[in-house]
């Protein structure tokens, strides 16, 4: 039997964002997979020295809009490693808070979004609805639904105060049982079972191998967490548990999302209880020249940034490497052997963020090409070509 190319990008219905996968077929069987990245860079790390270290957080928490707690989080535990900046306790318990209910909101959203990839509309329209209420609490608490611009350097910019606080908790009540409701109307349900069960299987090996991160690697029994790996806010203030599976296919991947609300429930549960009465942030007045890395976890698994400064207001050096860059690469073990409609639910099964994905470094022979400079060159000389050509 001859092979073919299915394309599933650049632009897809599938796909809320640009990437490009061309999937080898025999018949309607998927044989091979090749991952083009590179469609949608946005050069946040080229942006960044440009900025000062008050504005950053601005600009890394639009990398990802469901992540959008998790980037300036993670960029403010680097600069904070750099400075040796010693956070009040009350934000670290605020950011735990803020933190969980973006992983709450983020899964019912993947939930909800699987729902409708297989044509369950019900599960999408039960998943979205009860993700409202979070999103309500994050306007109460930070005077925005998504984008929060609550983490800075020190601490945090919006207190909880008490007056808030039982109704995130009947909120929080509201959400527990609609998502216990969902979380068994998904694990009962025989039709989710056929269809999942089995389905872009990634073994333990294969997720150590990948170097997988988040739900992707716990759903293949890999019991990893930043939270617990290096504990920062609150996390080794509260007791909670990683949620972990064996069996590393799709059904496997919902279940650890499902079951992570309640941890996540349970966490902020905690943090409100015992919420410190102290300030919410600390004055910087001069960041010191230094290194420093910050990591948290993402929905999607560790998000890891890397700061380097000289002593003055801007960084010179801002890295940044998201989950979704991770684990994009293990589409090439879940997708082969299924047939076409499966491999758009594998492709979909890690939650990916395309936009997080995106970088450019030009290698050749093991040693680095081209700088980021010579790229821009070349992109100005391109635009230069292109204008003359049309002043003819």
């Amino acid at each position: 039997m001859s092979k073919r190319i299915v394309p599933i990008g650049p632009y897809h219905p599938l796909q809320e964002e640009p990437e490009f996968f061309k999937l080898i077929v025999e018949g309607e069987t998927v044989v091979d997979i090749e991952i083009n990245i590179g469609y949608n860079h946005r050069g946040h790390e080229f942006l960044s020295p440009s900025l000062t270290y008050d504005q950053i957080p601005f600009l890394v928490e639009r990398i990802c809009g469901i992540c959008s707690n998790s980037h300036p989080l993670a960029f403010v535990l680097a600069v904070e490693d750099m400075a040796h900046i010693k956070v009040p306790e009350r934000a670290l318990y605020i950011r735990t808070i803020v933190h969980e209910l973006e992983r709450i909101h983020s899964h019912l959203l993947w939930i909800g979004l699987a729902g409708h990839f297989i044509g369950y509309n019900t599960i999408w329209m039960w998943a979205w609805r009860y993700r409202e209420p979070v999103l309500d609490l994050f306007e109460m608490i930070t005077g925005n639904r998504n984008h929060y611009a609550m983490n800075k350097v020190g601490g945090v910019r919006r207190n909880i105060y008490h007056d808030q606080i039982s109704h995130i908790e009947k909120v929080l009540d509201l959400v527990e049982s609609k998502v216990s409701m969902l979380t068994k109307a998904v694990l009962d349900d025989p039709v989710l079972h056929a269809r999942l069960k089995g389905i872009g299987i990634l073994s333990k090996e294969a997720a150590i191998s990948y170097g997988v991160v988040g739900p992707t690697a716990r759903a293949s029994g890999v019991a990893i967490d930043v939270r617990k790996d290096d504990p920062h806010c609150a996390y080794d203030k509260v007791e909670w548990d990683i949620v972990v599976e064996e069996a590393g296919d799709i059904f496997a991947k919902a279940k650890v999302r499902l079951l992570e609300c309640f941890e996540s429930i349970k966490i902020i549960r905690q943090c409100l209880k015992n919420l410190p009465d102290t300030p919410i942030e600390i004055r910087i007045e001069e960041l010191p020249a230094g290194e420093g890395i910050g990591r948290t976890e993402a929905p999607r698994g560790e998000v890891f940034h890397y700061i380097r400064g000289n002593g003055s207001h801007h960084p010179v050096r801002h890295k940044v490497r998201a989950p979704s860059y991770m684990n994009l690469p293990s589409n090439e073990v879940t997708v082969k052997g299924h047939s076409i409609a499966d491999a758009a639910l594998c492709l979909a099964a890690i939650d990916p963020c395309y936009c997080c994905t995106e970088r450019v470094a030009v290698f050749e022979d093991g040693k680095l090409k081209y700088t980021w400079n010579d790229l821009l060159l070349f992109s100005w000389k391109k635009t230069e070509q292109i204008r003359a050509r049309l002043r003819k």
